[in-house]
């Protein structure tokens, strides 16, 4: 493959939001209601308007990094550059377990829901099924994935908007108990409680950074990605903020049996079978569509890190001449997808939460040394933007790494440790490589 072959530079603004939302999932508010609603004392509108005010700054410092290096590679890219290429590849290293984990969760999450509807169909068809239809969707190309998650994301914005109606008119007969006060039934729970709450809350907000991966086939990236950061943030925040609000004035005291079927349950006390039937249609095509979302972004992090040879640029930072794409990363990715053969859900979460976290950490901070340390830039404007904001999106985010349990604490640093014994095992054979060169010179 000739190494003047490069990604097709076709997406808009439209895709590459369309690509982020997929890849955040709205429908994430439903499936995860359940664990939400007890760790916020059922205050969710509480915890998400926290959540999204502490994510908001790191989006900000997505978008500073995005303007100053429009290329793919997001925080490894973004730390490599503004810091320091070994704290890049530990950084890139890390994100890998959020973006590969993704793939793996999206596809058993899949596999689940299927499952429940089809008892007599073995979980592993679905994983298989579904492995080989996004393996597909990105190989073609990232603009027919893109168009293919328009039309998913769609379904899930039109899903939620229609549920939402459905409050509103419900509210209008005469349903609504507690006015129209947000702080209703804070009665008893603690702001502690409330901000615990709101460091499960950020997790709903996911998949926004994934967009930075796309840059080099986004038009204009130097402006269309830090416009789609923010109107992917804003717009998921908009529909959290008015769908947990409605819950919580319409259904106060609702209760469910089981935390993970919480949203199942929901839709049944408020729409019937009818409503839990539709929800469940919708469910599966917002999980396809992050998976074909997350298949894209981590095929994109491999290329990055495979073309400046951290991984092995022949196969990792290739570039297939006819569909233009990274076919070997695509195939690579989706044989680790079927791990979700074996892999449980929670140990797959944990290791996203340590990817992300810890990217976003040092993406804050990449701001702080590229334009002040390094640029020396203090007017007024960026002392608040990129100073104060990255600082205070860096103190959050280090604060939710504390939060994270012992398991994932030590999955994510055994995942690192692995990556730094390959980081110096590589960097001995290129030494070796130089020594022998050098006595090959020598000898001639």
């Amino acid at each position: 493959m000739s190494e003047s072959i490069t990604l097709k530079r076709n997406l808009t603004l439209y895709h590459v939001v369309s690509m982020g939302l997929a890849w955040m999932s709205p429908m994430i508010f439903f499936t995860s209601f359940g664990v939400l609603h007890e760790g916020s004392g059922g205050m969710l509108l509480a915890a998400y308007v926290l959540a999204f005010a502490a994510i908001l700054f790191t989006a900000v410092s997505y978008g500073q990094m995005a303007k100053a290096f429009p290329v793919s590679g997001s925080a490894y890219t973004y730390v490599t550059k503004a810091m320091n290429p070994f704290l890049g590849f530990l950084v890139g290293w890390a994100i890998l377990l959020d973006y590969l984990f993704s793939c793996i969760i999206a596809v058993l999450m899949f596999g689940i829901n299927l499952e429940a509807q089809f008892p007599s169909v073995p979980l592993a068809f679905w994983v298989v099924l579904l492995t080989l239809i996004v393996m597909v969707v990105n190989i073609i190309g990232i603009k027919a994935s893109a168009n293919v998650n328009k039309v998913f994301v769609l379904l899930q914005i039109a899903f939620i908007a229609g549920f939402c109606s459905m409050l509103v008119y419900k509210a209008m007969q005469g349903g609504l108990t507690a006015g129209l006060n947000p702080l209703a039934h804070t009665e008893g729970v603690s702001f502690s409680a409330i901000l615990a709450g709101a460091s499960l809350v950020c997790f709903s907000f996911l998949g926004f950074d994934s967009i930075t991966t796309m840059a080099e086939e986004t038009k204009d990236p130097k402006k269309t990605i830090p416009r789609a950061i923010m109107i992917i943030v804003l717009l998921a925040g908009l529909m959290y903020f008015i769908t947990a609000y409605l819950i919580q004035q319409m259904y106060p005291g609702f209760t469910f049996q089981n935390a993970d079927s919480a949203g199942f349950e929901l839709m049944g006390t408020i729409g019937g079978g009818l409503l839990a039937s539709i929800f469940t249609f919708v469910i599966i095509f917002s999980i396809l569509s992050q998976a074909m979302s997350s298949m894209t972004t981590v095929t994109r992090m491999l290329f990055v890190m495979g073309r400046s040879s951290l991984l092995p640029s022949r196969t990792f930072g290739s570039i297939h001449p006819r569909f233009r794409t990274p076919v070997f990363n695509i195939i690579l990715a989706s044989i680790v997808s079927l791990s979700a053969l074996f892999i449980s859900l929670e140990t797959a979460i944990k290791f996203v939460n340590f990817g992300a976290l810890t990217a976003f950490l040092f993406v804050n901070l990449s701001v702080i040394f590229h334009y002040i340390v390094k640029r020396k830039q203090s007017r007024p404007q960026d002392l608040v933007v990129r100073l104060l904001c990255p600082l205070i999106g860096a103190a959050f985010v280090f604060y939710l790494i504390t939060l994270l349990d012992l398991s994932s604490l030590l999955l994510g640093s055994g995942w690192l440790l692995a990556g730094l014994i390959y980081y110096m095992a590589r960097g001995w054979a290129r030494s070796g490589q130089r020594v022998v060169l050098t006595e090959v010179e020598k000898a001639v």
